[in-house]
């Protein structure tokens, strides 16, 4: 299909990147402080809702220097003072509140303390040669900074980018930096948008981990959230009251103001964000947040601007891979011309997961329950047209329709996973899978999902069964702490105490509680662990030399799948070179018989002993076998 023109919704372009100088990187924008020199910063707020706003930098000793800023129309104020990089600076707002920069670029002493000038010209960069992957090459690994490494830290993180690699990862998916109050998070309350936060380290920190990425060949992601702030410590109510509006509501209240009144300037701040992550710190890609509670009626809708800005933009110099988190399944915003995404190359296949898990761990309470009456023709449904649900009623919803057709769009536009954070992180102990479903049934799913032609994304630690839980945390202040601690007793109650009436739902503002979520690389030394690591690399070896090359131009409608029992089924994919992928998957405890043999040159069987009863033409009970027939059918 054609994409069609794609409209930025504005009369003027989003401004290149400026670069000051070889190797360094820097975005302009029309918010927060801007270097203008050495000695000089101008400082840049919209602050519609304030009477006064003043400037106050604050020296080493603790003294403050308040400047009055000039309003210069429209909401703005802006003033121009000798500021040199890493002086301190607050807003005070009708001379008695101070707050941060909304659009720092570093808030050294935590979201709800002074912001700091910096100067991204200031980093020598060592990847001029960069230019990303493909799409198609992809291998997606998600990690949460502050749990990945012992220190959790960026540096932390660099030290383990050998063992991604070596894995056969191609991209890394960093969980939101966005600053949060406090020392832990997952991310997702961030306040203030440009500043990484402070406890992994400084921007630089961040900036040397994708350089050191990118020399290995592995893709940086960014996971942001545009659909609302976090619940404390976001101050834009009391001088930008307009950066939100009552005409539409989500789970955390007001909406952004993507369509009203003033919103304008809030759609530019969020366009400039992901430019500036692209262009200043060179991710390759951005991962939106439940863009389902992004609300906007106006037209373009503001994911289409932003995607507009993105590929007219860095974009048009390298390849930038934009994904979606989207409840709705609304497959609008994937549509492809030949290989290209005109808009987003992909969103979260949530049905996949919920189809697998179904079938791994017999689980089917809440959304569970949509896919707890057929999951294999569920999973069938996902593996060859990407979406479950495709307009159906759905019983978890009391009989809404959810979803748009999918099946014409190709396997790339979905991300697939058995684990991610919210999978694992939103149950009451935060287990992961090889807790909950059969050791050889998983590891026949995971063949199955990972050589299957979708992108397959790992939560971090998956690949070697990390036994340490990912926990719900936090670092809020004391009553919201108390009110988020017994929401989740709420939540849980059925697991909230033990027999003698203590809780033992762990405490999300609890330190031990984060502790606990961090992985134990020294269980790679035991057998079991390091065996599934072996698996996970052989899969991934497998993908990438037979299936990553047969990718280019395959299309929509490429799969077909033939259920011979509630949990087992055969799924065939025409792939763009025109050779034919079968997976033989059986998830039950009994085998399951099909009327023919498979057809092809077996690339992998789980478990290898297997492999004779699946060429008879049975499916052997929890084993999964892949086989690859080249165009016309010969092996």
């Amino acid at each position: 299909m054609s994409c069609g023109p794609i409209r930025a919704g504005r009369d003027e372009p989003f401004p290149p990147n400026h670069a000051g100088g070889p190797m360094k990187r820097a975005h302009a924008m029309p918010f927060g402080a801007a270097l203008l020199d050495t000695a000089r910063t101008r400082f840049r707020l919209w602050a519609p809702s304030a009477k006064t706003v003043a400037l106050v930098l604050r020296d080493g000793a603790g003294a403050d220097r308040s400047h009055d800023m000039p309003d210069t129309g429209g909401g703005w104020r802006e003033i121009t003072l000798a500021a040199p990089a890493g002086a301190r600076y607050i807003y005070r707002i009708d001379g008695k509140l101070d707050v941060p920069d909304p659009a720092s670029r570093y808030n050294p002493e935590d979201a709800h303390g002074p912001s700091e000038v910096v100067d991204p010209r200031a980093h020598e960069w060592t990847d001029e040669a960069w230019r990303g992957r493909p799409w198609a090459e992809a291998v997606i690994y998600e990690m949460h900074v502050g749990t990945f490494s012992p220190e959790g830290t960026f540096a932390g993180a660099e030290r383990h980018l050998d063992h991604l690699a070596g894995l056969g990862v191609t991209a890394i998916e960093l969980m939101p930096l966005a600053d949060f109050p406090g020392k832990r998070n997952w991310g997702y309350d961030g306040v203030l948008q440009y500043a990484p936060d402070s406890t992994y380290g400084r921007p630089e920190d961040l900036k040397r981990l994708i350089a050191a990425a990118h020399a290995r060949g592995l893709m940086m992601l960014l996971d942001v959230v545009y659909n609302h702030f976090g619940p404390e410590d976001n101050y834009l109510n009391a001088y930008a009251c307009q950066f939100f509006t009552e005409r539409h509501h989500t789970a955390w209240g007001a909406a952004i103001n993507y369509d009203g009144e003033s919103s304008r300037t809030v759609r530019d701040f969020f366009i400039h964000n992901a430019l500036y992550w692209l262009d200043e710190y060179h991710f390759d890609g951005l991962r939106f947040d439940a863009v389902h509670a992004i609300l906007d009626d106006s037209q373009p809708h503001i994911l289409t601007e932003l995607a507009a800005a993105v590929r007219s933009g860095p974009g048009r110099e390298r390849a930038i891979h934009l994904v979606l988190e989207n409840d709705r399944n609304e497959a609008r915003y994937l549509e492809y011309e030949g290989d290209t995404p005109c808009r987003y190359n992909a969103q979260w296949a949530d049905d996949t997961h919920h189809a697998y898990h179904v079938l791994l761990t017999g689980e089917n309470d809440g959304f569970f329950a949509d896919y707890a009456d057929a999951p294999a023709r569920h999973l069938g449904r996902c593996l060859t047209e990407g979406f479950a649900y495709q307009g159906e009623p759905s019983p978890y919803r009391n009989g809404e329709a959810r979803g748009e057709a999918s099946a014409h769009l190709p396997p790339a536009a979905f991300v697939t996973f058995l684990q991610n954070h919210d999978q694992v992180g939103n149950r009451a102990f935060g287990e992961r899978l090889p807790a909950l479903a059969p050791e050889q049934r998983l590891r026949a799913a995971t063949a199955a999902w990972l050589l299957a032609p979708a992108t397959p994304l790992l939560f971090m630690g998956e690949e070697f069964a990390a036994a340490t839980p990912f926990l719900y945390f936090c670092d809020f202040g004391p009553e919201l702490a108390r009110a988020v601690t017994e929401g989740r007793r709420r939540e849980f109650a059925q697991f909230e105490k033990t027999s003698s009436g203590e809780s033992v739902l762990p405490n999300p503002n609890d330190l031990q509680t984060f502790e606990r979520s961090k992985l134990d690389w020294g269980s790679l030394d035991d057998a079991s662990h390091a065996g599934w690591l072996e698996l996970y690399a052989k899969l991934l070896a497998l993908r990438r030399e037979h299936i990553v090359p047969r990718l280019s131009r395959t299309t929509g409608h490429a799969g077909r799948y033939a259920l011979l029992s509630d949990a087992a089924l055969i799924v065939t994919w025409q792939l763009g070179d025109g050779s034919t992928l079968e997976l033989r998957l059986n998830l039950s405890a009994q085998t399951a018989s099909a009327s023919e043999g498979p057809k092809g040159e077996l690339l992998h069987c789980e478990p290898a002993a297997a492999a004779g009863t699946f060429s008879s033409g049975a499916l052997p009970a929890e084993a999964a076998a892949v086989y690859l027939s080249n165009a016309g059918g010969s092996t």
